[in-house]
Order: structure tokens, then C-alpha cells, then sequence
């Protein structure tokens, strides 16, 4: 079955091109036969011209798309081709401005390794910004278009920014194959249950932290208010911290073996970000939420009338009731 389709798709898109093309040149024919009588040469010329913008835009398309020659991938740093593949990504890798030795003509793999660990933690930077970011995105547009959409577009920010960060010359095609080898080590990207556990246990971990629970005392009304947004936005940041930490392991891919680890890796990484994350987001969340709400309750508390002359009991109890929580929130505010 995919056989046959894939067959069909081709000779469709064939077709199609085919017929794209014999239009446009009967298009371009009828308009140089109308300047032609206007004038001996103009229709010459605009075939002329005409033909040299679409050669332009396709020799533009196939610069877009085209990807760059990668030497071979060796399988460890011993092998023969170990070299030429250095040789590659020095040419590909921007110099870090902090590198020790800049100017040094012989880029050994020590040179290499130390470059990367520089634009590693630039890149680690970016993710962890972009993070934090999007924790409180999860948090607040949890369950709307907006924050789907604000979510996605961060994440691909994210990917975007470190393919950047690795490469002199960036290539659209090449820049969508990392995006898919990014997604397919995304969880669920293939819906795999026995590994859901190892990626929901960094995310309880950080939403019941320590710093959580001195937040949240025993009783506070607001904990099942404050632990839906905590989660929701460990989700989006353990997300985006994921995908951040595995586009650099890919741009960052020496030989066959740490291609091999780029999944593990990126977990313990993940997670460990995630918990630096939360740690310093939860103290802002939670201020602003409990002041929002506080506020929130003295507004509605000032919206009781003060008891009069003619007022029944139960409204004098209603105002004395409405001034002793309002004079309570102040205090605790």
C-alpha cells in the first residue's frame, strides 16, 4: 500500500509540474507575441528577462535546499576518519570569542572539544531562558490556543537559536532534518508507555519540591489552585529543556557512539534544569498569585454595604464579618 502511494504521489506531482510548466510557457508566448507587435524586440526581451528570473529563482530554490557535503560520521575518536570529520566541523563551527587559543592554526581535537564545551553553554543558556519562559506560559494559558501555539513557537525558537549557534552557514533543509530527529527523541513522539514513568518523575519531583511546600502550607485553600499551575508549567519547561539539551547533543555529535547516548544524556540534563527552573520560578508564581488574590477578596469585601439604622441582624453580622477578613488579608499581606 505505501508502494502504490508513494507511486501515485510521484507521477501526480509530475503531472502537475508538467502541466505548470507548458502553461506558463504559453503565458509567456502570448504576452512576447503581444509586445512583439508593439515592437520588434520587446518580445525577444522579455522572454530574455523572463527566463532569467526563473532561473534565478531556481538556482535560489536549490541553494535553499541544498545540504551541505558532511563527511562520514566515524564510529569513535580512534578511527581513520576521525580526522576529516574534524576538519569538517572546524569549518562548519563558529570560533567561541572566549576560546583560550583563537588564533591557533592547528585545530587538534582538543581545540575542538574545547570550543564545544563554549558554544555548549551558550547553548544551555538560550534553552534555559526560553524555559523559563515557557513555565510560565504552561502555567498561566494552560489548556488555550494561545499558550499551545506561544509553546510550540518557543520550543522551535529553542531548536532554532542552538542549530544557529553551531553552524557558520545555516541550510533550511538541514535545519528541518534536526527538527525531526529532535522530535522523534521527544517522548511520545512514538508513544512508547514504558518510558512515560521517566518522564513524569522529574516533573512531580519538581512540582512537590521543597521550596514548593514551605509555599504551601497545610490547609491553604489555594494548594489544589497552585499545584495545577505548577504542573502544568513543569510540563512546558521539562519540554522545552528537552528538546533544548537534545538539538545540542545532535549539533555537538562527534562519532557513532555519543549519537547513541544523546537520549540518556539529555534526561538527566533535562531534569536537572527543570529543578533549577522551578526553584526560582515557584517563589514568583506563588507571590503573585496569593497578592493577586488577596487583593482580589479585599476589592470583593469592600463591595459590602456597612449596616445602618434600619439594618436586621444578620447583615450587621455580614459587615463585621466582611472588616475582621479584610483587616486580616492586610496584615498577612
Amino acid at each position: 500500500m505505501k508502494q502504490k502511494t508513494t507511486l501515485f504521489l510521484s507521477a501526480a506531482l509530475i503531472a502537475i509540474l508538467l502541466v505548470l510548466v507548458v502553461f506558463t510557457i504559453n503565458q509567456l508566448s502570448a504576452a512576447a507575441g503581444l509586445l512583439t507587435s508593439l515592437h520588434p524586440y520587446a518580445g525577444k526581451l522579455f522572454l530574455l528577462c523572463s527566463s532569467a528570473i526563473i532561473l534565478f529563482a531556481l538556482y535560489r530554490g536549490i541553494v535553499l535546499f541544498s545540504l551541505p557535503k558532511q563527511a562520514p560520521l566515524p564510529e569513535h575518536e580512534n578511527s581513520t576518519g576521525m580526522a576529516a570529520y574534524r576538519e569538517y566541523l572546524n569549518s562548519r563551527l563558529p570560533v567561541h570569542p572566549k576560546h583560550p587559543e583563537l588564533t591557533k592554526k592547528e585545530k587538534d581535537q582538543r581545540w575542538l572539544r574545547t570550543n564545544l564545551t563554549f558554544l555548549e553553554a551558550d547553548a544551555i543558556n538560550t534553552t534555559r531562558q526560553i524555559a523559563t519562559k515557557n513555565f510560565f506560559v504552561g502555567a498561566f494559558a494552560q489548556g488555550t490556543s494561545y499558550g499551545t501555539t506561544s509553546s510550540l513557537f518557543n520550543i522551535l525558537q529553542v531548536v532554532w537559536k542552538i542549530y544557529a549557534i553551531h553552524n557558520n552557514v545555516q541550510h533550511l533543509r538541514e535545519f528541518i532534518m534536526l527538527l525531526r530527529s529532535v522530535y522523534n527523541c521527544l517522548p511520545l513522539s512514538d508513544f512508547k508507555k514504558e518510558d512515560i514513568p521517566v518522564h513524569i518523575k522529574p516533573i512531580i519531583q519538581s512540582s512537590f519540591s521543597n521550596t514548593l511546600s514551605t509555599l504551601l502550607p497545610a490547609g491553604n485553600l489555594l494548594s489544589p489552585f497552585f499545584l495545577n499551575l505548577f504542573m502544568a508549567g513543569s510540563t512546558n519547561a521539562y519540554i522545552t529543556c528537552l528538546a533544548g539539551i537534545i538539538t545540542t547533543r545532535h549539533c555537538q555529535i562527534i562519532t557513532k557512539e555519543d549519537k547513541k547516548e544523546i537520549v540518556q544524556q539529555s534526561l538527566f540534563e533535562a531534569s536537572f534544569m527543570l529543578k533549577e527552573i522551578v526553584r526560582e520560578c515557584n517563589p514568583i508564581l506563588s507571590v503573585t498569585i496569593s497578592q493577586a488574590v488577596k487583593k482580589a477578596g479585599v476589592e470583593s469585601l469592600n463591595t459590602i454595604q456597612p449596616p445602618t439604622a434600619g439594618s436586621g441582624m444578620a447583615q450587621d453580622i455580614v459587615s463585621h464579618l466582611a472588616s475582621s477578613l479584610k483587616h486580616i488579608l492586610k496584615d498577612n499581606g
